[in-house]
């Protein structure tokens, strides 16, 4: 850092120092302005140049230094210069005072934190470019975050200081009149029963409900501006047109004509959307396929002897079909239409904020859902486009069984995938570039899945990335198609394949359908950006499922519906953010994973002191029965606390034992009502206990226990040694902590919760 920079630094530090080591905040009380207002008034009546000078002086300075008495200051200043005179010497002084803090601001560490922080801030800056004037007067007519971190958090943005300076002149006029109006009737107390005269509690009732009514100019001045290229009709067809007829478009429809809303559903391609047709339902067909051919290899464990069990792909194939065809009409047209919702095919245009064009039809609507979902990603890796590949979306159309699958990407979907086709038969190969499957999960939670996919048969191969494609013919005119793999060491090998599978993610669906026209914008991550309503930036246009994230779940977007159909039908009464404190997921690998609210490597992020709590399922009678004891319940809760911060379960059928403590989660329930609740015997739901049981013993209120063991000892013993221990009993309640934890069994947890 150079001299000037710490010369700037060393003033600025030494006239806070003075301000603290001297105690000048003891002149800045309002009992202190009431002892010296008569002489203060005589001084200004006297001197009135001067006073205002010295004032505006010491105004400036106290602001610049984001000192705490600016406040005292304005009703003092309003009390002994009246109303119009300190106004216009506050407003500018305020002004001045703030945009000397963001230069300090800018000067000092604008030039550190962009070089640092830039790649990240990039986002921010280019807000800050483009509408930072507003967000900036936004920020001084509501005052969400003290003036004080304004000036300071904005002086490392791109905006110019004489932008700057001009909206906070103007954005703080508002609430520098309702302070100063205050300040005048408070100079007028005299006494205590001042007080509650109407001026002064007029004024103060204005400083609570400025905000409000801030808040409520800005969203119209907002909507104003957002709207202001569009003419809106001035009736409508309908009150909501949902575009994507998937998990979250059926959803807001259903509850649109629920309600007996007049709404249209249009849908391009299939009903059901991905969901029904080319995800959770095929994927969890196939699985129980490849699962039934697991349990009959087994078979010979439980004492029962059978033939060699063969797989015909094509029928594993066409059952596939028969159960998304036996669920189709449950989010059929037909059914749909019965409910009350006008289902329309084809590809919607949103022509405005308030008319959709869908078959060479305009549709006028007071509000749009957009829930057109997501595809799987298809990344440009050379060679790719000459070989076999499938997705997530075409991989049923296989009618024959790849010999050799090469599966790219190690999440939830080509965990589940490569684990099914190996158990059918196919000789799988699982490639994932990070040093671990599921990335997002624990590490033990991962080397378990690992372990089971590994026993399966499955080649596994962790911190690899595909680089290049390849397809050779050999002498006998054969081609044969193979990957060129490297490692993080750098070193190659090449795998040969039949097909491979991408599963490397899914990318939102987010154009083609008018969103550039509006001006709606994307994220980072490729998704429609919405607020915590879910709204665009258009408030009557809303967003939902994969297309605005942050989850890829069939249950979240259904979820998400329910706040954006309300929230667009009855938002002008009230309007509710989404909340996704509660979210479980899981993915149906063999064991199962299944997790709602936090796990370890997230706890540990976000800097939580918590305590972990693990039951083995290989302790419990009905997985020891059913020959599946294995995996775990790991729960993560606040240090000495039974509140469920979050829970992940390894193990068979581990989605549905996650309800239980979803269920908890959700409404606040911790583990002590879990372990008083009765489970039936022997299930695989009393893990769930056994795990509350777990936690119960490692909190268990020690000290106590060695009193009542005492106690015990006391009531064996005749009468006369009972007299004799009475000195020894109250010793033991002045040792309460000095026993050890009991061993910890799982048949105990019924003692437990008593």
């Amino acid at each position: 850092m150079d001299r000037k920079k710490l010369l700037v630094i060393s003033i600025v530090v030494s006239l806070i120092a003075v301000w603290f080591l001297f105690d000048l905040g003891q002149y800045f009380t309002l009992e202190q302005a009431k002892t010296q207002q008569l002489a203060l008034t005589d001084t200004i009546h006297a001197k009135p140049f001067l006073s205002s000078l010295a004032y505006f002086v010491l105004y400036i300075v106290v602001t610049a230094l984001s000192l705490p008495g600016a406040v005292i200051m304005t009703l003092l200043g309003a009390a002994l210069f009246g109303f119009w005179w300190s106004l216009l010497l506050i407003s500018f002084a305020s002004s001045i005072g703030a945009t000397l803090a963001f230069l300090f601001s800018r000067y000092i560490l604008r030039d550190w934190v962009q070089a640092n922080f830039g790649h990240r801030l990039s986002a921010i800056n280019r807000g800050i470019e483009k509408d930072g004037a507003f967000y900036l007067f936004t920020l001084r007519l509501i005052p969400v975050f003290p003036f004080f971190i304004v000036n300071l958090l904005m002086g490392l943005t791109p905006i110019t200081t004489r932008m700057y300076y001009l909206v906070s002149q103007l954005g703080m006029l508002a609430g520098t009149a309702v302070y100063i109006n205050a300040g005048t009737q408070l100079g007028q107390i005299d006494s205590l029963s001042g007080i509650v005269s109407a001026p002064v509690l007029v004024s103060l009732a204005l400083l609570g409900i400025f905000p409000l009514i801030a808040k409520a100019f800005m969203q119209a001045i907002n909507q104003r501006r957002v709207y202001a290229q569009w003419k809106k009709p001035a009736c409508f067809d309908q009150n909501m047109v949902v575009i994507g007829a998937g998990a979250g478009g059926l959803v807001s429809a259903y509850i649109a004509a629920a309600v007996k809303a007049k709404v249209t559903l249009i849908e391009r391609h299939k009903m059901g959307g991905d969901c029904l047709n080319t995800g959770c339902v095929p994927s969890k067909a196939i699985i129980r396929a490849a699962h039934t051919m697991a349990k009959i290899s087994r078979a010979n464990e439980f004492g029962i002897q059978t033939g060699e069990a063969k797989v015909d792909f094509a029928k594993v194939m066409s059952r596939v079909h028969e159960v998304i065809g036996k669920i189709e009409p449950h989010d059929s047209v037909e059914r749909y239409s019965k409910l009350g919702v006008n289902c329309v095919a084809g590809e919607a245009t949103i022509l405005s904020p308030w008319e959709v064009e869908v078959n060479g039809e305009r549709i006028t609507t007071r509000n749009i859902i957009i829930a057109t979902g997501a595809r799987p990603l298809v990344p440009s890796i050379p060679g790719l486009d000459e070989v076999n590949y499938l997705t997530s979306d075409s991989i049923w159309s296989l009618t024959e069984q790849p010999k050799r699958l090469l599966v790219l990407g190690g999440g939830p979907i080509g965990c589940e995938l490569a684990q099914s086709f190996r158990r059918l038969g196919s000789e799988v190969t699982l490639v994932e570039m990070a040093d671990q499957l599921l990335i997002r999960e624990d590490c033990d939670v991962a080397a378990q899945v690992r372990s089971s996919l590994e026993s399966d048969g499955v080649t596994i191969k962790t911190n690899h990335k595909a680089v290049k494609f390849k397809v050779a013919t050999d002498e006998h005119g054969q081609q044969h198609q193979c990957v060129l793999l490297e490692a993080e060491q750098g070193h190659c090998v090449e795998v040969e394949f039949d097909a491979v599978l991408l599963a490397l993610g899914r990318v939102a669906n987010v154009q083609g359908f008018g969103l550039e026209k509006l001006g709606i914008t994307t994220s980072a991550r490729g998704t429609v950006e919405v607020n915590e309503y879910l709204q665009t930036k258009y408030p009557n246009i809303f967003a939902v499922g994969d297309v605005a994230g942050p989850f890829q779940l069939t249950h979240a977007a259904a979820h998400q519906a329910w706040y954006a159909a309300v929230n667009g039908l009855f938002g002008q009464f009230k309007k509710f953010k989404a909340d996704y404190s509660v979210v479980p997921a899981a993915t149906y690998t063999s064991p199962e994973v299944a997790r709602v609210g936090i796990n370890e490597k997230e706890a540990k992020q976000q800097g939580i002191d918590f305590d972990i709590v693990t039951y083995g399922i290989d302790d419990l009678d009905r997985a020891i029965t059913d020959g599946e004891d294995h995996g775990f319940i790991k729960v993560i809760t606040p240090k000495g606390k039974d509140k469920i911060l979050g829970a992940t379960i390894v193990g068979h059928n581990a989605g549905e034992l996650l309800a239980e403590f979803t269920l908890a989660m959700r409404h606040g329930l911790g583990l002590n009502k879990i372990l008083a609740t009765v489970h039936p015997y022997p299930t695989m739901s009393e893990a769930a206990k056994y795990t509350a049981g777990a936690w119960k013993q490692a909190n268990a209120p020690q000290g106590l226990l060695a009193l009542v063991e005492q106690y015990h000892r006391w009531m064996r013993k005749g009468k006369k040694a009972q007299a004799g221990e009475q000195d020894e009993m109250t010793k033991a309640t002045l040792q309460l902590n000095t026993v050890e934890t009991p061993p910890k069994r799982r048949n105990e947890s019924a003692l437990s919760e008593k």
